[in-house]
């Protein structure tokens, strides 16, 4: 009877399973930075979206970013290593950025891809790690400002990747793909469509072992376990408030 108890307790706690914040959402500077007009008497309230997961190892990141009804604040890294428990954060919060796409190659090569928001997408980037994503460097996909996000990339090595770059709408050729045999630190176009190009070696989101899912109020960050998805940490989709 107390095993059947036991049991039934387990899955009580993980529908329980409390919503965490961030610390430290905003400073004086910040707002200023960011040309926010926030007070104690109308505070600025702080809203979380995340976009993607990824294990490395025994290690889990998150990426997203943090905004305002009308800004975009930071671009967002969380890592954990202890199964969702605790979280922290191996990169610098980007400012008017925002971070999407992750995927690792190996146990010490990583990417995330990334974009500026000021109001529109532009100067689109890769975070890249060759340590396991203790740190990141930040490495611009062109010498000189432009338009445009990354819609999707690939790596199939650590040095050997793809990726299509969306350039907004009213482009003469909305997307490009280039490619890479540097690591991302320099980048070749190879096609121009307008219509949308997908890269082909690239792995199927449905397929993935992680995956980032909202509900009402919390984005779920959940693990694959056979054909059920599994609930590793919730985080408050309203974060907090700027004053």
């Amino acid at each position: 009877m107390k095993l059947a108890c036991a049991l039934i307790l387990i899955p009580l706690l993980a529908q329980a399973q409390e919503a965490r914040k961030l610390d430290k959402i905003c400073t004086p500077e910040d707002e200023d930075a960011l040309g926010l007009t926030c007070s104690e008497a109308e505070p600025c309230p702080v809203f979380l979206e995340l976009a993607s997961a990824e294990a490395n190892g025994s290690t889990v990141f998150v990426t997203g970013d943090l905004h305002t009804q009308n800004t975009t604040m930071f671009g967002l890294l969380l890592m954990s290593g202890d199964d969702g428990v605790t979280w922290t954060e191996p990169n610098k919060r980007l400012r008017s950025s925002t971070l999407e796409e992750i995927q690792f190659v190996d146990s010490q090569h990583g990417f995330v891809g990334g974009v500026r928001v000021e109001p529109l997408p532009k100067d689109p980037f890769l975070l890249t790690t060759d340590d396991g994503g203790k740190t990141w460097t930040e490495a611009p996909l062109f010498d000189e400002s432009a338009f445009g996000s990354i819609q999707q990339f690939w790596f199939d090595s650590a040095t050997s990747g793809e990726l299509i770059l969306d350039k907004s709408q009213g482009a003469t050729k909305r997307y490009e793909r280039y490619a890479t045999m540097t690591g991302g630190s320099s980048w070749e176009l190879q096609e121009t469509d307008t219509k949308p190009i997908r890269l082909a070696n690239a792995k199927p989101r449905e397929n993935a072992g992680w995956r980032v899912r909202a509900t009402a109020d919390a984005y779920v960050v959940e693990r694959r376990a056979g054909d059920a998805w599994q609930s590793m940490a919730r985080f408050a989709i309203r974060a907090g408030e700027c004053r």
